[in-house]
């Protein structure tokens, strides 16, 4: 038996790097491959003992060590209580540790601190000092592997708490929230560019086994995403009004003025808040005009022709900045905010603009999002009778499931708006009495196109 073990083991090495000294340890190498054979079957009772020993003795020997020890561990955390279940994790923390003493090439300093961060976090052992120390130097350090959604929620709350405790300055929280959300961003952009690759093939149903399992994660982690987004927007609450930007930016005005990010930062977070009617905007934008006149620059500027009345130099500063931007997807959001900005006034302009956000970035929700809600904000205009004008809604409520698919972080919001839409639009009933089933519905009004009547 002990022969056959061995063997086993040798092929589980094969894989891994090896300590040549513990590699001739063959106790440590019998009782290498019995702990993973009850790992495998998770019996994790049975898999402690002879992986204690192997951690204790030879450490270096292979990495299930750690991969394997981190399941036994919690396995045993998770058993247990009191002073025993502080000593497992206690034991736990100690392995994420050694796991870069031991491994350095193949563990990430982000991902040691995050799981001990969140492992205390789990076990109210870690106040809010201690989680935003170490998660702001895991995010500093090692940004690159910073990926999880939770720990990027806990570092930006665990500020937020502190700036309530007087600890915290609040152009610190505003800093971190910025570097935040760009790194969601970035990561859910990634995902979406996978999405959008994927989707005309599930369409069309010529997906691989393998393509459907990377379309499912991407989607779910896309969502993990979103959800976080969403709370960490509400986390940052009222701290963003521009009843604290405003003085905020006064009193720093002066001495940050030639700091070209925090310039660009307060521009886009006004705008952002529309705290753009206080001269404080004008003021930054033109700052961030002699510091960096780029694509959004002329957003802003279009922004502030656009509230005087001057149209025609709006939308030649709103055509300036898609022009000089050559990143797609920076092309995409300036596009979307030119669109927020016609959406109360020129519906067909706003639909112009945030449908060149999506020519740009196809995985643009937002755009469709707002699609959706200029169709639905219509209804009254596109239509003679009350059924072709709630037959918008079955268009508004496509372009918002549109908004979801291509961009899983918006679900939810795509979902809810979707299905209250599709509430509005006619009923069965209706398509009954009015004799409309299957029928094709044409809009004269600026939506134009048609929508199709659900066979009945």
């Amino acid at each position: 038996m002990k022969t056959k073990l061995y063997f086993t083991a040798i092929m589980l090495l094969g894989s891994m790097a090896i300590s040549n000294a513990q590699a001739q340890n063959t106790e440590c190498v019998t009782n290498l491959s019995i702990y993973t054979e009850h790992v495998k079957v998770k019996n994790y009772d049975a898999a402690y003992t002879p992986w204690k020993m192997v951690y204790e003795t030879c450490p270096g020997l292979n990495r299930a060590n750690f991969i394997y020890g981190e399941r036994i561990l919690k396995d045993k955390i998770k058993k247990s209580s009191g002073a025993e279940k502080e000593g497992f994790i206690n034991d736990l923390l100690g392995l994420y540790d050694a796991s870069m003493v031991h491994f350095p090439k193949k563990t990430k300093m982000a991902d040691v601190i995050i799981d001990k961060v969140l492992m205390k976090y789990d076990n109210k052992m870690i106040s809010d000092d201690e989680i935003y120390s170490m998660l702001g130097k895991a995010f500093t350090e090692d940004k690159g592997n910073f990926k999880n959604p939770k720990a990027l929620y806990l570092y930006f709350s665990s500020l937020v708490d502190l700036h309530g405790a007087g600890k915290k300055e609040l152009q610190e929280v505003f800093d971190v929230y910025d570097d935040v959300t760009e790194k969601i961003e970035e990561e859910n952009g990634k995902l979406t560019d996978r999405i959008t690759k994927l989707l005309p093939k599930e369409e069309a149903n010529t997906l691989t086994s393998k393509e459907k399992k990377q379309l499912k994660a991407a989607t779910k982690n896309s969502e993990s995403y979103g959800k976080i987004a969403g709370s960490i927007d509400s986390k940052l609450g009222k701290l963003a009004d521009c009843g604290n930007l405003i003085p905020l930016y006064q009193k720093s005005f002066d001495a940050k003025k030639n700091d070209v990010t925090w310039v660009k930062r307060a521009v886009g977070r006004m705008f952002n808040k529309e705290c753009t009617d206080d001269p404080m905007f004008k003021k930054l934008f033109e700052a961030q005009l002699a510091l960096d006149p780029s694509a959004d620059a002329y957003v802003y500027g279009g922004t502030l022709k656009s509230k005087a009345g001057d149209t025609k130099g709006a939308v030649a500063d709103f055509d300036k900045a898609l022009g000089l931007e050559t990143d797609a997807k920076k092309r995409s959001k300036i596009a979307y905010k030119v669109a927020t900005i016609y959406r109360r006034g020129s519906k067909g302009t706003a639909r112009k603009y945030a449908q060149k956000a999506i020519d740009a970035n196809p995985s643009n929700g937002k755009a469709y999002l707002l699609i959706a809600n200029l169709y639905a904000t219509s209804a009254n205009q596109c239509g003679s009778t009350t059924f072709e004008k709630r037959a918008i809604y079955w268009k508004a409520a496509e372009m918002a499931r549109k908004a979801g698919r291509v961009d899983p972080s918006l679900s939810s919001r795509a979902n809810k708006s979707a299905a209250s839409y599709a509430a509005k639009a006619p009923t069965k009933e209706m398509i009954f009495t009015e004799g409309k089933s299957g029928q094709t519905i044409t809009f004269s009004c600026w939506v134009g196109g048609s929508v199709k009547v659900p066979s009945i």
